[in-house]
């Protein structure tokens, strides 16, 4: 892996790092030179300068010391980089193939035990075992789950970075730097002629003893982690394609600084009804990124917002207006075929109840499908997880306010008062919607919808829509 001209450790607190930079600095050409962006330090405790650069230049400029630091070292120069240092010159790091990534990672829950040790005794190295401090930890449950948090996220944002760069890192475990094979592969990986005869013996293990001796109050560590989800199998899995921002869909009140933000399907008429009311100008829309950012500059203090809808009114709304109407023909045709749905013709009425309720149920599998990526057509926006559409908006930016249908009135009320906008009159419910569905309503259109966006469900704490 030749071409690398300077690397960084990516590790953590109590994985192994001191022991693991003093194995590299056993390299000939090599020099680690400490964790550079610590927020307290600079390479090591109680140094606050290094290559002419202070805490307070480096609070102003970290990429000088960055570049100071490649030039001015001879060989492969690199430092320790743990999630809590600078974040400023991590996407530097991480976007640089010639930059080599060693990433360094320990079982969290032993990381944490030694770090819970390493604060009781104030011994965060060992040289000399006769100088051994000894403690036992005391497991917080509550403060593991955030180390164990902070952790993955660092490895998640790691992984993904390495992933849109196309590069690769040197992973290795806290249990494998003492294998002289695995540093000699390393250096190897790392492009560099020397090996070690042996691993340093300068630093020692601090703590060799099981988890269970060094551990107070066990019987509540134990009882924590088995709460803890470790394989993530409460998971909803998401499949479904990301979304643009649909800033065309967006829609203005013009002397009001008022932006809406419709989730298709939902009560747009009723709230572009509401918003006409409040007598501030007509509405604007067909915004593209360019005029909708010029629209907020000659508005400040605008607010934004959208209105979610329960997903089962939501779902039969669309089924409505877009599939039994025909406006999607292709989407009905395939309805039609691989759920063997029995439609009327376009813009006609179902023949009784029975083939509407039917007819719908067929659209809830197939949107089940079609959000889980299972079917050959796009995710139409109007049965797209409102979820997946609100991540969509905070591509540009998320609105402000996140109104409930159920609530609108209310909801509107209070961002009427915070524009200032004097009286407000009232917003009209969608009863057609509501009595088009209750016509059909049964329990297993309820459970049907429930599988189809099972995101918005848990996301957005929506029970039945009848209870």
């Amino acid at each position: 892996m030749a071409g690398f001209t300077s690397f960084v450790l990516l590790a953590g607190m109590r994985t192994g790092s001191n022991y693991l930079e003093a194995n590299l600095n056993a390299l000939p050409g090599v020099a680690c030179l400490g964790e550079v962006f610590n927020p307290h330090f600079i390479g090591k405790k109680d140094q606050a300068e290094m290559f002419g650069v202070d805490m307070a230049l480096r609070e102003q400029d970290p990429h000088l010391l960055l570049r100071r630091l490649r030039d001015q070292t001879p060989g492969l120069a690199g430092f320790r980089y743990f999630h809590d240092h600078d974040p400023r010159i991590l996407p530097a790091l991480l976007d640089d193939p010639a930059c080599a990534k060693i990433v360094l990672t320990r079982n969290p829950v032993d990381s944490y035990v030694s770090l819970k040790i390493a604060q009781a005794t104030g011994q965060w190295k060992l040289t000399n075992a006769k100088n051994l401090k000894s403690a036992q930890a005391r497991f917080d449950g509550a403060e593991f789950e955030a180390h164990l948090n902070a952790a993955q996220a660092f490895q998640i944002q790691i992984l993904h970075a390495l992933q849109i760069t196309g590069q690769t890192a040197f992973y290795i475990d806290y249990d494998d730097i003492q294998d002289l094979a695995v540093l000699n592969g390393l250096a190897a990986w790392l492009g560099l002629a020397g090996r070690l005869q042996a691993p340093d013996e300068t630093l020692k293990k601090q703590n060799p003893e099981d988890i269970a001796d060094k551990v107070a109050n066990l019987d509540q560590m134990e009882q924590a982690l088995s709460r803890l989800d470790r394989f993530n199998l409460s998971r909803t899995p998401n499949f479904e394609p990301r979304r643009p921002p649909a800033i065309p869909s967006f829609v203005a009140l013009e002397e009001a600084g008022l932006l809406y933000m419709p989730l298709r399907a939902g009560p747009e008429a009723q709230v572009k009804a509401w918003m006409l009311r409040l007598g501030r100008g007509g509405l604007r829309g067909d915004f593209v990124q360019k005029t909708l950012r010029q629209w907020k500059r000659a508005n400040p203090g605008h607010r934004s917002f959208t209105v979610l809808r329960h997903p089962l009114l939501r779902a039969h709304q669309a089924f409505l207006t877009m599939i039994v109407s025909g406006r999607l023909a292709d989407q009905r045709h395939s309805l039609i075929r691989s759920q063997k749905a029995d439609l009327p013709p376009p813009g006609q009425p179902f023949l009784d109840l029975a083939q509407h309720r039917e007819g719908f149920a067929a659209f809830l599998r197939f949107a089940r499908l079609s959000v889980a990526g299972q079917a050959g057509q796009r995710v139409d926006p109007h049965w797209a997880s409102q979820s997946a559409v609100l991540q969509g908006f905070a591509g540009f930016q998320g609105p402000d306010h996140v109104l409930r249908e159920d609530q609108m009135a209310t909801g509107l009320a209070h961002l009427a008062a915070e524009l200032g906008l004097g009286q407000v009159p009232p917003v009209t419910a969608d009863h057609a919607a509501e009595n088009a569905l209750a016509a059909i309503w049964d329990p297993a259109l309820e459970e049907a919808a429930a599988e189809a966006w099972a995101r918005d469900y848990m996301a957005f704490g929506f029970g039945r829509w009848r209870v």
